[in-house]
């Protein structure tokens, strides 16, 4: 990869090798959304430097745009063929001239949801989180399910509330019932949690009717954001029998503002852990290229680091999950979202849920101002980063996906 003439700051995520998209307005013109490109400490106008330079009119088209769907649906050549083009507009110094003055410094814009979200599913991809709740809710019996290590388990979110990151969140209402009151009672929950995830947007659709296979993943996801899936516990547990997470998880799904292109991460794919059930065909990729992302994640609460999940010990990946969700013929249109599930390791440090963390509770987390937790109150912030590894040992950066919680209306 050649290197790019734009200032890079020691260590940016932001590097020539990454180029997130992402949607973004300024002070000047709060009205305009435009899509934008993060390079180093700056955001490129990408519309506005693809009419400088002259681009062809299928990457003005998709450029000079206020989201990234036309982008997103329009497939894997222009998606390539657009990051080409983008390279070498911020790596040719014939080209500085022309491109410079449409780099705005990321300080100046701000940061819009970056999708137009269509569908979205949340699965629950991680051994060590499923076995915890299993251990949590159900002590002295078999933690995981029947059906676990056979499918990818999920569920459909509510597109129409996923918000981007900074978005406050308000604590939802709803029924609670504790084991030991007679009937349920109603108002604001009492334990609102977070899940860490890893968000897959999807780019080009499929035909209903046709499954999507493990070797068409990378036709159909076109990149990857962070995601903070939260959770109403109580809500949750009163309500998800027989039918499983409504209301305890609609409220709210915070986005990071920067969709890291799938392309971006050939050098931190890796295996999947080793698999004890074999996995019916059309979810066998061991004679596939693995589609395990080594992701480092970061979990802080206040500012003060609680987590460090490692998105690589995932036993189910995102393209077998892409595949069971289409197994049935349904179809995908640009803006798909599916999340990871929550992402957990196998120590207590790596937990992604105040669930696990706490043990539902009953170990509350010490912070170092000398509060505790055991699930979150009205003022706190929590704030989700990743970083994976790039080509030559450079690092890629996903920014962050941040919220605040706001007290119940």
């Amino acid at each position: 990869m050649p290197s790019t003439w734009v200032p890079l700051p020691t260590d940016s995520g932001y590097g020539i090798d990454n180029l997130p998209y992402g949607v973004f307005t300024t002070d000047h013109e709060p009205d305009r959304p435009r899509v934008g490109v993060a390079i180093g400490d700056f955001v490129l106008d990408a519309g506005a430097a693809a009419h400088a330079v002259g681009a062809t009119p299928e990457v003005s088209a998709v450029l000079d745009a206020p989201s990234l769907t036309g982008l997103m649906a329009a497939g894997r050549p222009t998606w390539r063929g657009v990051r080409a083009a983008i390279t070498t507009w911020l790596t040719d110094p014939g080209l500085r001239a022309s491109v410079e003055p449409h780099l705005i410094p990321r300080r100046d814009v701000v940061l819009r949801l970056p999708f137009e979200p269509a569908d979205y599913v949340d699965f629950y991809a991680s051994e060590h989180h499923a076995t915890n709740l299993g251990r949590i809710f159900r002590p002295g019996t078999e933690p995981l399910s029947p059906n676990w290590k056979h499918l990818p388990i999920g569920y459909h979110g509510r597109a129409g509330t996923v918000v981007v990151s900074h978005t406050p969140i308000v604590r939802p209402s709803g029924q609670r019932k504790a084991p030991t009151d007679a009937v349920p009672s109603f108002g604001p929950t009492r334990r609102l949690d977070i899940e860490a995830e890893v968000g897959f947007v999807v780019g080009a659709g499929s035909e209903l009717g046709t499954p999507v296979g493990l070797g068409d993943f990378a036709d159909h996801v076109f990149g990857v954001c962070l995601l903070n899936d939260w959770s109403a516990r109580d809500i949750q547990a009163w309500e998800y029998v027989p039918l499983g997470p409504f209301l305890g998880k609609s409220f709210a799904t915070s986005v990071s503002p920067w969709i890291v292109p799938l392309e971006a991460l050939d050098a931190a794919r890796v295996a999947p852990p080793a698999r004890d059930v074999e996995p019916l065909p059309y979810l066998d990729d061991r004679a596939a290229e693995p589609w395990g992302l080594d992701l480092s994640m970061e979990v802080r609460l206040n500012g003060h680091v609680i987590s460090r999940p490692p998105f690589a010990s995932m036993y189910w990946t995102a393209a077998q999950q892409l595949a069971h969700m289409t197994v049935n013929g349904a179809s995908l249109r640009p803006g798909d979202l599916f999340a990871s599930g929550t992402v957990s390791g196998p120590e207590v440090g790596e937990r992604g849920a105040l669930i696990e963390i706490t043990w539902n509770g009953e170990n509350p987390l010490k912070l170092p101002d000398g509060s505790s937790r055991t699930y979150l109150e009205d003022g706190d912030e929590v704030t989700i980063t990743a970083t994976a590894p790039g080509p030559n040992g450079t690092r890629l950066g996903f920014g962050e996906v941040s919220g605040r919680i706001v007290a119940a209306r």
